[in-house]
């Protein structure tokens, strides 16, 4: 008896969908984190989000609901492609690992140059460096060798320098 006149009531009506599916999983979620944080700011957003799918399965304009209940499937989607497979769940993660070494780090550029610092402090530690007069090529002498005659690799120009 109860259920026919249920029936009769829900006929026109949207009724339950994805949507509203999430929407109160989500509500009675938030319900139970109240009971052990005690804040009134979760409680009413839950009762809100209760309220909602209560609203959206008692409305008469299913057309609407439809369009809704769409845009959230495919939201839905494209969040449970991200976590479908390994893969991709390892693309995810890698993105936002990277992001975080960046942001750390700097870019593989900055990388890069600091690293090419660092080598040339190591490198002038054991040689001097002289630059060409004529074609202004870099020249790598061992240090502590005292006065020495150089001659350029490139143009074969000799000088005479102190290392």
């Amino acid at each position: 008896m109860f259920r026919q006149k249920f029936m009769e009531f829900m006929i026109g009506r949207n009724g339950v969908d994805h949507l509203c599916r999430f929407t109160s999983i989500i509500s009675v979620l938030l319900m139970f984190i109240t009971i052990f944080t005690h804040s009134g700011l979760l409680y009413i957003v839950a009762l809100l989000l209760l309220g909602y799918s209560y609203f959206r399965m008692m409305s008469k304009n299913i057309g609407q609901r439809q369009l809704e209940n769409q845009k959230y499937l495919q939201v839905a989607d494209r969040i449970r492609l991200l976590f479908k497979d390994g893969p991709s769940l390892w693309k995810f993660k890698a993105f936002f690992t990277e992001l975080g070494r960046k942001m750390k780090y700097g870019s593989n550029e900055a990388q890069a140059r600091r690293a090419k610092r660092a080598y040339e402090k190591e490198q002038k530690k054991i040689y001097k460096f002289y630059t060409c007069s004529t074609c202004g090529q870099k020249v790598r002498v061992p240090k502590g060798k005292g006065k020495i005659e150089i001659t350029c690799p490139k143009c074969k120009n000799t000088f005479i320098k102190r290392t």
